[in-house]
């Protein structure tokens, strides 16, 4: 004769536990129980760590280790809002930097909204180069290739796109990545991928708990900031490591606010000064420091032709 688990179930539940004065009550528990155990679902517990191979399970896993607050990791990744983005991964990995068309801020157009752009933020420029020694041209152009002088920040959410990055650190979520969408376009790349997806996950995971220091010393609330594909943040692009050790209160209202422009004018010409830039450089010392802030000729050059177009107005 077979065993009725069901009946097993709510016999064993039933009798461990506590008294309750209503039969019903105490039935209505014990079936409860007892779905649970033969129908092998898991209730959640609040503030449990999350299950293996749920989103971001092993980052939350080492972002407590690392010293950040558990309760509120897992609130966080708890939020309706943290999801893993295999398709932005995807076009991540299959960018190229050459591919991007640095010529087109050199147009007459974009010349002359920096031109404007240098003139309506005349002050904190000039303020900028006494303390830093960055001359105005400089610091607009950098501006100009970063973000269109402001317009063009990006709209991924800054801890989704670092989270996700950082999470396909995780064998399971790179497998899972590469199965579902890497292989469909890049089928003979899985090598580069798995390469790729080691060093930029080991990067994206220093700059997340960076960007999770920056948020909480701002009082803001993670899931609010947006950004670029790859994690860069505000006017001037920075990453959150560079936030933090470059970021500058220009307008001085006791906050880094690298989407306020007198914060992202003095926070560039601070983070090149700090990487080698003086007044009256020669060109060839200034395209040295101009890969500091990304290392790309094409990029370093664009900037110093835009600044030299902007000072010939």
């Amino acid at each position: 004769m077979g065993i009725n688990r069901k009946h097993l179930a709510i016999s064993f539940i039933s009798s461990s536990l506590p008294s309750v004065e209503s039969r019903s009550l105490r039935f209505a528990l014990a079936s409860t129980l007892a779905l649970v155990v033969v129908l092998g679902v898991v209730l959640p517990v609040a503030g449990s760590p999350p299950a293996q191979g749920a989103p971001f399970a092993e980052l939350q896993k080492s972002l407590v280790r690392d010293g950040f607050a558990e309760a509120e990791i897992r609130a966080l990744y708890s939020r309706p809002e943290a999801a893993l983005d295999h398709e932005g991964i995807t076009a991540y990995f299959l960018h190229r930097e050459a591919t991007l068309n640095y010529d087109q801020f050199l147009s007459e157009s974009s010349i002359q909204k920096a031109v404007s752009y240098l003139k309506l933020h005349e002050k904190a420029l000039e303020e900028a180069t006494k303390r830093h020694g960055v001359k105005g041209e400089i610091v607009t152009a950098i501006l100009l290739v970063e973000s269109r002088l402001g317009a063009n920040t990006g709209k991924q959410s800054v801890l989704n796109t670092l989270s996700n990055l950082a999470a396909i650190g995780d064998p399971y979520t790179r497998d899972s990545l590469w199965n579902t969408y890497v292989s469909r376009k890049a089928p003979d790349e899985k090598e580069a991928f798995n390469k790729w997806a080691t060093r930029k996950s080991t990067w994206a995971y220093q700059e997340l708990k960076a960007y999770l220091q920056y948020v909480k010393s701002q009082g803001l609330d993670p899931f609010s900031v947006r950004g670029s594909y790859a994690g860069a943040l505000g006017f001037a692009q920075f990453v959150p490591s560079s936030v933090l050790a470059y970021g500058r209160d220009g307008d001085k209202d006791g906050k880094v606010d690298l989407h306020q422009h007198e914060d992202a004018i003095d926070s560039i010409a601070y983070y090149l000064k700090q990487h080698g830039w003086e007044p009256k450089l020669d060109r060839e010392k200034a395209f040295s420091v101009l890969l500091r802030y990304n290392n790309s000729k094409y990029y370093a050059d664009t900037i110093l032709k835009v600044a030299d177009r902007i000072a010939t107005r």
